[in-house]
């Protein structure tokens, strides 16, 4: 077993890191402030070819293996977890579900402008009464002649707000549970469509990356607007999850990685009793545990990334992953409050920021428990009690 990075893979994280320290690192902190990512930032990354990265060049995009992609994108969130949200929406769930549904056309007409960066996308699954229990969703989407007519809503939608395309998961009327689901492309400004409750710095973490509410009143669009076939909107939502699952991963991995950097150059800088703090062995077993844990959630991730390079079914092994990157980001980020006594309560010190961002891997795109589920019925074969 071969644990080395080819060239190339190397190439795209020290290409990402170069990026992430002169375009992302120096201004986060404003971003957060002001609620917003310049779109600019977004014309940068797609120039070098991160809005597109997993996608084939036939398709606009950068054409990169699994691998590296987890590479850029944990790279992306070492630098600024709410940039890494965006990326990973426009990427791993918007992209890669138009790549795997859609037809020729659709690819053409929406993907390729989204793997160019020239266009923004965002999936909209979530709805006030459909979380974890997905199959739940309310939305409608019923064919009257030649159009689709939508209504409904969705709830915590990221990138929304500014979305050129949004990718909405909606039901037949009539039908319930895992029946009759189906996915559709509604581009922003479509009549009866509104972005609603658009929410950023109001929120615990990823106060750069705006969370919005959507609702559809009559919205009309084209009958081929339909991603897909009718009806296999269920299996859909279980693949691009575990292609989403899989960057939340990684972008553990990066948060993490930035609370422990930080941590170690406060800890030899800082000092009590007469020496750096360093030196004091709790200190010590704190940023210990915390490099061997992050080690651990980047093997996790990579092997499932190398799986899917290969081909291979990889959802436990991105469960797995995207469950213990999660609960690991939240032990170091805590460790790196800690480490930095009071100032890491303070909000003039990043730990701070990496601590609030590090809560939100737990709950979106599964949460840890329903990653548990996932994991279990892996290992013990699937039970008899009916979803």
């Amino acid at each position: 077993m071969d644990f080395r990075l080819t060239e190339a893979q190397e190439l795209v994280r020290e290409t990402a890191r170069d990026f992430v320290d002169r375009e992302i690192v120096p201004h986060v902190r404003a971003w957060e402030e002001a609620g917003e990512i310049p779109r600019a930032l977004y014309d940068k990354m797609a120039k070098l070819g991160f809005l597109g990265a997993p996608v084939p060049e036939a398709y606009g995009g950068a054409g990169m293996d699994y691998v590296s992609f987890m590479l850029l994108v944990e790279e992306i969130s070492r630098g600024s977890s709410s940039v890494r949200t965006t990326v990973s929406v426009q990427t791993s769930l918007s992209e890669t579900s138009l790549l795997w549904f859609g037809n020729e056309t659709q690819k053409r007409e929406w993907l390729v402008p989204l793997a160019r960066g020239e266009k923004l996308g965002a999936w909209a699954l979530t709805e006030p009464g459909a979380g974890s229990d997905a199959a739940s969703l309310a939305t409608t989407a019923a064919l009257d002649g030649h159009e689709w007519v939508l209504n409904g809503s969705k709830r915590f939608i990221s990138n929304a707000s500014i979305a050129d395309y949004v990718q909405v998961y909606a039901r037949e009327p009539g039908t319930s549970r895992h029946e009759g689901i189906s996915l559709f492309m509604v581009p922003q400004g479509t009549p009866g469509f509104t972005v609603t409750n658009v929410e950023t710095r109001t929120k615990l973490g990823l106060r750069a990356s705006p969370t919005a509410d959507l609702a559809f009143d009559d919205c009309r669009i084209p009958k081929e607007n339909l991603i897909g076939s009718p009806g296999d909107g269920w299996a859909q939502i279980l693949k691009t999850l575990n292609s989403g699952r899989i960057g939340i991963a990684a972008g553990a991995v990066g948060v993490a990685r930035a609370a422990l950097e930080t941590s170690v150059r406060y800890v030899k800088e800082r000092k009590a009793f007469g020496r750096p703090i360093g030196d004091f062995q709790l200190v010590r077993e704190m940023i210990a545990q915390s490099a061997v844990e992050i080690d651990a959630a980047r093997f996790l991730t990579l092997r499932a990334a190398h799986l899917r390079d290969l081909g291979q079914d990889n959802t436990l092994e991105v469960s797995m992953a995207k469950l213990f990157g999660a609960q690991m980001a939240q032990r170091v980020t805590d460790w790196a409050v800690q480490v930095h006594g009071g100032y890491g309560f303070s909000g003039d010190f990043d730990v701070e920021r990496y601590y609030r961002d590090a809560r939100i891997l737990g709950l979106y795109e599964g949460t840890n428990e329903i990653q548990k589920l996932v994991i279990a019925e892996r290992v013990l074969g699937p039970t008899t009690r009916k979803p």
